[in-house]
């Protein structure tokens, strides 16, 4: 059995996806998180980065409906998130954050100014910021991906620290 507590935790985590605050996460959502991480970095919608952005946030939106949008409405209620999320982490977490892989890897490609694979901790907090995550909270987060202590966060590190971010608090 799921505890309260563990659906709390992921609860927390509902209002980071939905973008504007509207009560429910929907395809808008992820379009809007895209087009703020393209401004960021100063990336064109119709460049290759921006397409890659646009495509992995499309992907990310249909792996969420499919594990969350009991209703077929194409929105996402806090229920449904949690309900989704929770059967999600507790039958397979890495499966859960294979669906956000195609745009944590768009966005990484953003944030990686040489194309070496990998981001600065600062750039890794730019993208958090960017999502509307907290200054103070992205800096540390962005430090806490990096566990190799080498100044860089590569997608091993933020695909495999994605579905620990919906059960660890804040």
């Amino acid at each position: 059995m799921v505890s309260s507590e563990y659906e709390r935790r992921i609860a927390a985590r509902f209002a980071t996806f939905d973008q504007d605050g509207n009560g429910y996460i929907d395809r808008e959502d992820f379009s809007a998180a895209a087009k703020r991480l393209l401004a960021e970095f100063g990336t064109a919608a119709r460049s290759d980065k921006g397409q890659a952005l646009y495509g992995g946030a499309e992907a990310f939106w249909q792996g969420m409906a499919g594990i969350a949008d009991r209703d077929g409405d194409q929105r996402i209620t806090r229920d449904e998130f949690v309900s989704g999320a929770v059967k999600r982490l507790r039958d397979n977490p890495d499966r859960f954050a294979e669906i956000a892989r195609p745009f944590l890897h768009a966005a990484l490609a953003l944030a990686d100014p040489d194309g070496g694979g990998s981001a600065s901790v600062a750039d890794t907090a730019r993208v958090l910021t960017a999502l509307g995550v907290s200054q103070d909270t992205a800096a540390t987060a962005a430090a806490a991906l990096d566990t190799d202590g080498d100044g860089k966060i590569g997608e091993a590190e933020i695909v495999s620290s994605f579905a620990r971010y919906f059960t660890v608090p804040e």
